[in-house]
């Protein structure tokens, strides 16, 4: 028994030096002879907008509901038919509301209110002023936007994410110089907040006098997207 208790301290004695011999890994990926550097930054990229979004729409009025449904369905049909003339796709037209109901106030109390308005995509942003000044001619009503946008978004995101890096490494070195170390190793690479660039929208009028006027100008501008990154360094003496 005596031999067995020695045989037992021994490789207690044994496993203890060998703990000391390898410390454990910093769960945040650093070494020993390493420092933690944490930096975030941002980063922008500017596009054109390259297509417009607006919506389009007849708002009728009728003594029933069928008078107001029929009269609205002539002058919507010529909206459609307008913006197919220009070039503007079936798939780039979608229903956006369909209504029927009865005026319970005003001077049309008890009539009824037919609207029927859809959404249009204009794949080129220099025809939307056109596209526009068509469907009021047409007989459009009611109308919003335009909305300006990026259709490859995810591009400018990319580029805004490399942007970021950018500026964080040229962060993480400037400091690690001024502090007599050096970038050794990158640990992780955390993606922040995207943030997409938000459609410029307007509220166009809702006059039948619009149909007399030239078409509005549509200026695409600048659209910037900007991303945000987390970048953890480790730094060494240089």
């Amino acid at each position: 028994m005596l031999q067995k208790s020695c045989a037992i301290l021994a490789l207690g004695a044994v496993t203890l030096l060998a703990g000391c011999g390898h410390p454990q890994r910093d769960p945040r990926g650093v070494d020993h002879d390493e420092v933690l550097l944490q930096v975030q930054a941002s980063g922008t990229a500017d596009a054109h907008p390259d297509e417009a979004r607006f919506s389009a729409g007849v708002s009728s009025i009728g003594a029933t509901a069928t008078a107001a449904t029929e009269a609205n369905n002539v002058h919507m049909n010529a909206v459609v038919s307008a913006l197919g003339t220009l070039g503007v796709a079936k798939a780039d037209i979608q229903t956006q509301q369909l209504t029927v109901s009865r005026i319970d106030w005003g001077a049309n109390k008890n009539k009824f209110e037919a609207n029927n308005v859809v959404s249009v995509r204009m794949r080129a942003v220099d025809k939307a002023g056109a596209a526009i000044a068509a469907t009021t001619q047409a007989g459009a009503n009611v109308l919003s936007g335009p909305d300006l946008r990026v259709s490859d978004a995810e591009a400018g995101s990319r580029t805004a994410y490399a942007a970021a890096f950018k500026a964080a490494r040229a962060r993480a070195d400037a400091l690690a110089g001024a502090a007599g170390l050096k970038v050794v190793r990158i640990l992780t690479i955390r993606g922040g907040n995207n943030a997409a660039p938000e459609p410029m929208a307007g509220l166009m009028e809702q006059a039948s006098d619009m149909r007399a006027r030239a078409a509005p100008p549509v200026m695409a501008g600048t659209s910037t997207t900007q991303a945000t990154v987390n970048v953890d360094f480790a730094l060494a003496p240089k």
